[in-house]
């Protein structure tokens, strides 16, 4: 039996024995101390993070505010009265929820762990009777490396979500392939680094590639060494100050040191100087400056998406046609990184604005004055304002947005770079302002345009020659495609959707037109916005997902790969999503009825058992949610989106599934817990889904506001589901199943739909059920 201890005011142990726990009794406290470093520097146990939400940390006790330096589950918090932290008897570490519930444990089952003990470095430890180490807070990392603590291939810092706030954000300090530390920013849309400048090599950068350890260390003195040749020093270099190496929510790589005096940091390093550097702060279509202080903008013609998050950034006030005439607007020493749709060098102005306006795609082009370099772009992200002289953008906008000045000033400065370029030769004009024939003028411009079509017609026949001659191509992944699939280009399908005028819907793997092909077939088109891969890598891997079929499935008709376009073209589903049939309280789309939803639940676990089971390749979806279950014209369900992981990645893949995919509420505890992900992960949103058919109301609104987050009010409703489902008294149901339905469902049905649901959320993975356990459980009541 465990040894429990109840907190009712704060204490420290030197260590946690092996079958003992710690509870909370006291939840109003800010910290609740668990163990105690021999040097008192660090203090570990519960630290509250809203009004009944604690995590499990370890935090300076000298500093104002207890500024936290580790936690085991910054995003899964636990509950106050009950939660506790035990060392089991089989030698896990393990924080419990106040029902039980494993929240975050150790790697440490079955080992000779005797004790957990926090050393004067601020490492937590669980050590063997030996004092040897089994496992060690050092090795993962939240947002802080401590003196000492090494920063290795496998490690990795994530800042906070937002200042006081300890939850995962948006920007990770992590060791590339290219054994280079860096600072990428994870945005919903983009992923960009933005540490070590982007805008050089390596070399230039003064970093080393050849290196593969992958080590760095920050040492007491405030000395940082990297295998990568990169280092720097705390501006109060010296070994007796109390020091943190912290990713901040903004961004920004600070080392701090701590004043003993009034437990204040002081910052005696940062990583970038200029803020508007870092990437993602002020969102999309939008402009960063720091006059003194950080200052976003939206770009003209656009509006922020949400006031209290510039993150988000902005959004067009009105939208664009592809029909419209536009025109452009110069900001002048500003420049937007990356996301370039072309490359053009020694362009003119004219024929850099000609290709931005021939793309529907192109939002602005930079162009960089004397140097004739050419960038158009496709997203407006990272925008700033710096003195870069002769670098300018040009925001692509309808003309009828521009007011009269800003058109005048626009076609006059296009006027100035025609006449600049028009090269006429002073023999070809009278001092008076005639014309005259120059007999010598027309003789080399004949000869120079014989010259030119005796280039081009030898040019041509060897195209020819080497078009005939062209080997077959042999490539397997490529013949199966082109054997199941129609290859479109892009013009046709620009023509199909005419321009992308119709849009069905968007979400983070791109937007979805409607288009009618020339045989009359409807379509849906999607754009795919962050494919990352090469021509023939894609072509391989839409080998695989063409050769998947299954009345279930959105069948895949055809693809387009041309240049930076890359497009999916699939069956056009009548009825949209069920996201948009299911929660729709306003009376455009028919209540959906029981048997209709029985149905829906069946079809969709016959898909996803067919994905994880049955097709050639065992795919999983990873993002199982209504918006991604279309609804044909007999609400038969259809799985949309299917293999867009291996499409959309980054990287090899052999990491494929390294970071989290899907989204909020639906996503499974195995992500947050860095463990492999196989189909149990869609098992666990199919059960969320199936909790929002019988209620018929999204995830996201079951919590209550100011309350707790979403995943913390699925699991309070599982729990609850899981007392109500043993007993006998079936009343409840009427108040649980979806009010629009007037009591008109099936009790049995609705029982066994709520008891696979309360399966499926199973925390342990290892226990939720497989999909075709579901399908046969399901088809049991079918008559």
């Amino acid at each position: 039996m465990l040894i429990s201890l109840a907190l009712a005011k704060d204490h420290g142990s030197s260590y946690l024995a092996r079958g003992s726990s710690v509870s909370i009794e006291d939840d109003t406290s800010t910290t609740i101390t668990v163990l105690l470093s021999p040097n008192g520097a660090f203090a570990c146990g519960f630290y509250r993070v809203a009004t009944n939400a604690f995590t499990f940390s370890v935090w300076f006790t000298g500093s104002s505010g207890n500024t936290v330096a580790w936690t085991a589950n910054r995003d899964v918090p636990v509950n106050g009265r009950g939660s506790r932290i035990a060392f089991r008897k089989d030698g896990v570490l393990a924080l419990l929820d106040y029902n039980g519930t494993a929240v975050w444990s150790t790697n440490t089952t079955a080992t000779r762990a005797s004790r957990a003990q926090l050393l004067n470095t601020g490492n937590l430890v669980i050590v063997d009777p030996d004092g040897r180490s089994l496992w060690r807070s050092f090795d993962s990392p939240t947002d802080t490396l401590l003196p000492s603590q090494p920063m290795t291939r496998d490690t990795q810092l994530v800042s906070a979500s937002a200042r006081g706030l300890l939850y995962s954000g948006m920007y990770t300090l992590y060791f590339d392939s290219d054994n280079q530390l860096k600072l990428i920013y994870n945005g919903p849309e983009i992923n960009s680094i933005y540490w070590p400048d982007p805008f050089y090599k390596g070399w230039e950068n003064q970093r080393t590639t050849y290196n593969s350890s992958r080590y760095a260390v920050l040492e007491q003195t405030g000395h940082f060494v990297s295998s990568d040749k990169f280092e720097f020093e705390a501006s109060d270099l010296g070994d007796r100050v109390m020091r943190r190496l912290t990713l901040d929510f903004d961004g920004n790589l600070r080392l701090y040191s701590l004043n003993a005096t009034d437990g204040s940091w002081l910052v005696s390093w940062m990583a970038l100087r200029r803020v508007c550097d870092i990437h993602g702060l002020c969102g999309k279509n939008s402009l960063c400056k720091y006059i003194p202080k950080l200052k976003c903008s939206c770009l003209q013609g656009f509006e922020m998406v949400d006031e209290s998050n510039w993150s988000k950034g902005c959004r067009r006030k009105a939208n664009i046609m592809a029909t419209q005439s536009f025109s452009f607007i110069s900001l002048t020493e500003t420049d937007f990184y990356g996301y370039d749709l072309d490359y053009a060098d020694s362009v003119s102005f004219r024929d850099c604005r000609r290709m931005c306006l021939s793309n529907a795609d192109c939002q602005a082009f930079g162009y960089r004055r004397g140097e004739g370099q050419c960038y158009p772009k496709v997203y407006l992200f990272n925008g700033k304002t710096f003195p870069r002289p002769h670098n300018d953008i040009y925001l692509k906008v309808p003309k009828g947005v521009l007011s009269s000045s800003q058109l005048a000033s626009s076609v006059k400065h296009a006027c100035k770079v025609h006449e600049k370029e028009a090269n006429v030769s002073p023999q070809m004009v009278k001092d008076n302002g005639s014309s005259r024939f120059n007999f010598g003028y027309f003789l080399s411009s004949a000869l120079t345009l014989l010259f030119i079509e005796v280039i081009l017609i030898i040019a041509g026949c060897w195209v020819v020659y080497k078009w005939e001659r062209r080997p077959e191509i042999t490539d397997e992944g490529y013949m199966i495609i082109s054997s199941q699939f129609r290859i479109f280009s892009y013009k046709e399908l620009q023509k199909a959707t005419n321009c992308f005028q119709e849009e069905l819907g968007s979400g983070g793997s791109g937007a979805v037109y409607k288009g009618v092909l020339d045989d009359e077939r409807k379509v849906a088109v999607k754009k795919l916005n962050d494919v990352v891969q090469g021509e023939q890598e894609f072509r391989s891997e839409l080998s695989v997902i063409g050769t998947i079929y299954h009345m279930n499935l959105v069948r895949i008709w055809g693809f387009c790969v041309e240049r930076t376009h890359k497009l999916l073209v699939s069956e056009f589903i009548e009825n949209g999503s069920l996201a948009t049939v299911l929660f729709d309280y306003q009376s455009l789309s028919p209540v959906l009825q029981w048997g209709q939803r029985y149905n829906i639940a069946l079809g969709v676990a016959k898909g996803l058992a067919y994905l994880h089971h049955e097709c050639l390749e065992w795919i999983v979806h990873c993002d199982v949610k209504p918006e991604n279950i279309l609804l044909d014209k007999d609400f038969e369900p259809k799985i949309a989106d299917f293999g867009l992981v291996k499409l959309l990645k980054r990287g090899s893949s052999a990491h494929v599934l390294s970071r989290v995919h899907g989204t909020r509420g639906y996503i499974a505890p195995e992500w947050a817990l860095d463990l492999p992900i196989t189909g149990k992960a869609d098992v666990y949103s199919y059960g969320v889904v199936l909790l929002e058919l019988v209620k018929g109301v999204r995830v996201s609104g079951w919590v209550v506001e100011g309350g707790e987050e979403v995943e913390m009010a699925v699991r309070c409703s599982t729990e609850i589901l899981k007392e109500k489902l043993a007993g006998k008294d079936q009343s409840w149901l009427l108040e649980f199943v979806d009010y629009r339905l007037d009591g008109d469902f099936n009790y049995s049905e609705a029982i066994v739909m709520l008891e696979i649901a309360v399966s499926c959320l199973e925390e342990e993975r290892s226990r939720r059920p497989g999909m075709g356990r579901v399908v046969e459980t399901l088809l049991s009541l079918v008559e």
